[in-house]
């Protein structure tokens, strides 16, 4: 697959991912009535199911990174050549302002403006880093073992981190920093965004670190699509004389 069809793939479906989480988070809170529980469930559920279509969709174009830290921590494994990561990173963090202004534009409100949610402070931080450590340990563990099932298992974790992070688990740099031109119930203050984003980054490389260890790298074509079993990993025994 060509670079400019893989970095298309990734603008594109980076901005559809933004246009869910900040659409369906509008349109959560204008039926919730006030309910936040009802509108976070609702936000949750539809990024969730979203972002099971869009991996789907563009995972066999560019990889469905969709997320800086992704992005990174496929170039640490030498899944991709460090030359692509800018590009990708550029692509993405343009697709996700795209998302935003789409998404203000089909409920009428201006294509950017600041937010002024204050999401800040150790537990916030400290909540996105572990947001992300567990999305990349999802994805880097159900990439080595089952392949196919890592679209159904970083849908499931991301409506789940929704609800056990203080955040609710943004857990992207590039979402992140266009969250913050949504003044809307998904936004996040300007000025917030470097604190979530270092713990991003430092969730992000824990986990490369941590499941890099625990599913070594299969061994070239030692199955079909990736897929491992445990005897793949299992030393050699000596020979019986």
């Amino acid at each position: 697959m060509s670079v400019g069809r893989r970095l298309v793939a990734e603008g594109l479906g980076t901005a559809l991912l933004l246009a869910l989480v900040v659409g369906s988070g509008i349109m959560a809170e204008r039926l919730a009535g006030g309910n936040l529980a009802l509108a976070l469930l609702a936000n949750a559920l539809a990024t969730g199911a979203g972002l099971l279509a869009l991996i789907l969709t563009f995972g066999t174009i560019s990889g469905a990174h969709f997320n800086p830290v992704v992005t990174l921590s496929e170039a640490w494994q030498r899944n991709m050549p460090a030359r692509e990561v800018l590009p990708y990173v550029a692509v993405q963090v343009a697709g996700a302002f795209a998302g935003v202004m789409a998404a203000h534009a089909m409920f009428a409100l201006p294509l950017l403006a600041a937010s002024q949610h204050a999401r800040t402070g150790p537990a916030q931080w400290w909540s996105e880093f572990v947001a992300t450590f567990g999305l990349l340990a999802t994805i880097i563990g159900c990439s080595r073992s089952r392949p196919a099932a890592t679209p159904f298992a970083v849908a499931a974790y991301i409506i789940g981190a929704y609800w056990f992070t203080a955040s609710t688990s943004f857990a992207n740099p590039a979402v992140t920093l266009a969250r913050a031109a949504t003044d809307t119930f998904a936004g996040i203050r300007p000025g917030d965004t470097p604190g979530f984003i270092a713990a991003q980054l430092a969730g992000g490389a824990a986990a490369t670190l941590l499941f890099c260890w625990l599913y070594p790298a299969a061994p070239k074509n030692a199955t079909v699509a990736g897929t491992v079993a445990p005897a793949h990993f299992e030393q050699p025994t000596e020979s019986q004389p």
